[in-house]
């Protein structure tokens, strides 16, 4: 798969298959996935991934936590600004409209809403898990190079014929997640990742949302108006 058509391809899957992935090709995406820069090749990313038992129980309690006792549980990081502004609250919006909408879930409906969300628990039902953590002693560039490798598996998942669904959710369980896996103390959760086969009949997987065009966030200085290859001799 070309470069360009991964990336394209690339989007939130909501609902996966249980068909397994397969252990060398995991390691196949997270090998590329390493190839990523990062500030004096530093590499602040670590990887925990999970299949069978251990994703079982690890969902397991996350989804009781999530259902109970949610206001115990807080992430060690800011992923959201604390007050939305134009035009990123229009977008935030009209991003979960799109979902519930493909879903048939109204406005209003609270209970179904709630229950969509905690469906990020189960890994969206995908086979495979990751969980994304990166030392606390760094700062705010290893955020960015760790974004960049988080990018790479997205990438790499999908020229395997794979999808993927990065979840920031997954952090604000951070101390559910250490009761499984051997975090250090000083990992910060940074987020999941669920991977695996998309089920194609899941009318949540047909959301495909938008992008701005390249006019609205980008601008160019010191281009001549007529590229080179029209210029006339």
């Amino acid at each position: 798969m070309h470069v360009d058509e991964a990336i394209q391809s690339r989007r939130s899957v909501r609902r996966f298959l249980p068909t397994p992935v397969p252990l060398e090709v995991i390691r196949h995406i997270l090998q590329i996935a390493a190839r990523a820069p990062s500030g004096n090749n530093i590499q602040p990313w670590r990887v925990h991934v999970v299949t069978g038992e251990v994703r079982q129980a690890l969902c397991r309690d996350i989804l009781q936590a999530a259902s109970e006792a949610a206001e115990q549980h807080q992430a060690e990081y800011a992923y959201y600004p604390t007050q939305w502004v134009e035009p990123y609250l229009g977008r935030r919006r009209q991003n979960g409209f799109a979902l519930y909408e493909v879903l048939g879930i109204g406005r209003d409906d609270r209970q179904r809403r709630e229950q969509q969300m905690l469906r990020n628990y189960s890994f969206f039902d995908a086979p495979v898990g990751l969980l994304v953590t990166l030392d606390r002693c760094l700062n705010t560039g290893s955020y960015m190079d760790v974004g960049m490798f988080i990018e790479n598996i997205l990438v790499a998942a999908r020229a395997q014929g794979l999808h993927t669904c990065a979840q920031a959710a997954f952090a604000t369980f951070h101390a559910i997640v250490r009761e499984h896996l051997p975090l250090n103390e000083d990992d910060i959760l940074v987020c999941g990742i669920a991977l695996g086969h998309e089920d194609t009949q899941a009318p949540e997987n047909r959301l495909l949302t938008e992008r701005q065009p390249v006019e609205a966030f980008a601008s160019f200085h010191g281009f001549s108006e007529t590229p080179e290859t029209e210029r006339v001799c």
